[in-house]
């Protein structure tokens, strides 16, 4: 796990930047630095290593390849690299290798067989940076489902820049880029910028499964999909699995066992978080069965039972016969972790379950370097509730004929005003078109709202689309796997691993997560929907993601897991009205401070802080502004 960064057309002063740039994410690489320019300065790539696979200096990057044609920057991790060792061997493509990691392989992979090829081949986590001297060109890759983070656009006309972390580029000398408006509806639509977009102007990110390629001058790039989530999932459900779900849950067994081997390889201490939900308690009893030592796992608890699951993550690992740590935070810890969240992410993101993961990585990573995780499993074998509720919502409103629908949503919503309750949000919800235009409207939407109209910041909704705004209705025949498809698309990359990488490389913590196993994706999109959740028909309590109960029931009694889970919440709602941070709150959306700005709309928002304050409404919308006003105040801006 490292960080990678490059320039292009810089011109004078790209060794300062370049390192600069290194500097500003060394918390993701702690061992090692290294900067590579081409001859003529055109091209600079920069690395900040974390060693995790061969930790001798034979793994530096960037590394450039046995016969010097190529140059890589690469952060991530290839997790059948042996496999791809022996293939170049046995192939006469490489006679010997300088060292053992997996950095090396995948470069002489590149140069033997092109970087898309490669890819293709190649199982992992990684964002990669390639140089090619011969033909002067320049090839960015992003990994399947959206692991790691790759920044990618213009500073000025000119200069062409990459990185792992947006915060580094924001660093460059002569960076003045502004803030995108067009994107910050999306933003306070769903408390995240999805992909492509960022919260600059002409920075994009990478999206999952793309290949990037830039040619002297260095002015313009194309881009193209070697791996797509939509046709893994077509072609999943147009072949279905045909065994019983007895046999699908013990291929998927030993698919999962087979990427838990893989990803449990390293020359530094491994482990796992363990939350005693299905997910979680599902990879740490396959690595303890799998490993001949005792696994390392590790829990956070709460201070209010009502959210606390140590306990029972205690019970699982004490009869798996894990190595187990956990640690009880106190709101104190929690709090002070607020003001360090706009460093961390480096763009405005407000899932609040950020401030819990940073915690138990931070923990995690005082007794290891890498450290599995279960997420996943709520998208790939449906394991959300919505996606139930939805579909019940979809049966019953698409009964009244649309022409009647939409205009009685917009009289509701009219009449009702912006309360920011029940009622908005029926009218917002009786004007869809599809289920998937109902799971899009179910988002947070009054947001909307705070944008300055008079800016005309809205007129560019067009230009800030994202997959879900695009994805085609009915592509799937089962009205849930499309919202499962659709979350793996946008929310999954953008919002959950955004938030995994994000707070566990704050603390220099590797994150592996074997259910995004590329095997497993694609095995996962063969099962019929029957065999993973059942609709708890005649009186039967619904169960969801059945075929991983099938898997963990094996190694933990059912009794353990067949409780209401009581998930792991941040009390945001309680603190923000005590003294404390009632006063950081105002004082980031004192209306100096956006009248300056000229973002916001201030008495949008001080209505809606009222409203929190007297009603308990707006809940996820004030955490959206704060979140975004503390990252105006972290940029400068």
């Amino acid at each position: 796990m490292c960080g990678i960064a490059g320039l292009c057309n810089w011109g004078a002063g790209w060794q300062e930047n370049i390192e600069r740039m290194n500097e500003r994410m060394r918390y993701r690489g702690p061992d090692a630095s290294g900067v590579w320019a081409s001859e003529d300065q055109a091209v600079v790539l920069g690395h900040r290593r974390l060693a995790v696979v061969d930790l001798t200096p034979s793994g530096a990057q960037p590394m450039e390849s046995q016969d010097g044609r190529y140059v890589m920057a690469y952060n991530g991790e290839i997790y059948n690299y042996r496999m791809l060792r022996a293939k170049l061997q046995e192939e006469g493509k490489v006679t010997a290798f300088r060292g053992t990691s997996d950095t090396e392989v995948l470069l002489e992979a590149v140069c033997a067989y092109g970087l898309e090829k490669t890819l293709v081949m190649a199982k992992g986590m990684f964002a990669i940076a390639v140089y090619d001297k011969k033909e002067h060109k320049l090839l960015l890759a992003r990994d399947r489902v959206g692991e790691k983070p790759l920044y990618y656009g213009f500073v000025g006309k000119t200069k062409f820049v990459f990185g792992s972390d947006l915060n580094s580029i924001a660093s460059l000398e002569g960076f003045h880029n502004p803030v995108n408006a067009k994107v910050l509806e999306q933003y306070f639509r769903y408390g995240y910028v999805p992909a492509p977009h960022s919260i600059y102007e002409n920075i994009y990110k990478l999206e999952p499964g793309r290949l990037l390629e830039i040619r002297s001058p260095f002015a313009q790039y194309e881009k193209k999909t070697y791996w797509s989530m939509l046709e893994t999932a077509v072609t999943g459900q147009k072949h279905l699995f045909q065994g019983s779900e007895p046999e699908a849950a013990e291929e998927l067994e030993r698919l999962l066992k087979s990427a838990i081997r893989d990803q449990m390889e390293a020359d530094v201490p491994v482990g796992a978080f363990l939350s005693a939900g299905i997910d979680s308690s599902t990879v740490v009893s396959l690595m303890q069965s799998v490993s001949e030592r005792k696994v390392r796992s590790f829990t956070i608890g709460m201070w209010e039972k009502k959210f606390n699951e140590a306990g029972i993550a205690k019970q699982i690992a004490e009869h798996l016969g894990t190595e187990h740590t956990e640690l009880y935070i106190t709101e104190k810890d929690a709090r002070e972790v607020i003001p360090k969240l706009s460093g961390i992410f480096g763009e405005p993101f407000a899932d609040s379950s950020q401030i819990p993961t940073y915690l138990v990585s931070k923990m995690t990573r005082e007794h290891v370097t890498v450290s599995l995780s279960g997420d996943g499993g709520d998208e790939l074998f449906c394991g959300y509730n919505t996606y139930a509720s939805l579909d019940r919502i979809w049966n019953k409103t698409r009964k009244i004929p649309y022409l009647l629908r939409r205009p009685a949503g917009v009289l509701l919503e009219t009449a009702g005003g912006i309360k920011g309750g029940a009622l908005t949000t029926r009218a917002r919800l009786l004007g869809a078109r599809s289920i998937e235009d109902l799971y899009m409207r179910s988002e947070i939407g009054e947001g909307l709202s705070l944008l300055c109209k008079e800016k005309g910041q809205r007129k560019g909704e067009a230009d800030a689309q994202t997959v879900m705004d695009t994805y085609p209705a009915g592509t799937l025949v089962n009205p849930q796997h499309n919202l499962m498809l659709m979350d793996l698309m946008m929310y999954h990359p953008d919002d959950i691993l955004n938030k995994v990488d994000r707070t566990a490389m704050a603390v220099s913590l590797e994150t592996r997560v074997p259910m995004l196993d590329k095997d497993v994706v694609e095995f996962a999109w063969t099962l019929p929907l029957s065999y993973c959740v059942d609709s708890g028909e005649q009186g039967t309590g619904r169960v969801t993601k059945k075929i991983l109960r099938d898997i963990l029931y094996k190694y933990v009694p059912r009794k353990l897991m067949e409780r209401p889970k009581k998930g792991f919440s941040i009390p945001l709602q309680k603190w923000l009205k005590e003294p404390e941070l009632r006063e950081w709150a105002e004082s980031l959306i004192d209306r100096a401070v956006l009248d300056r700005q000229g973002i916001l709309d201030g008495d949008a928002v001080w209505k809606m802080w009222r409203d929190y304050l007297e009603r308990g409404v707006w809940r996820v919308q004030i955490w959206y502004v704060l979140m975004f006003q503390e990252w105006m105040m972290y940029a400068g801006r």
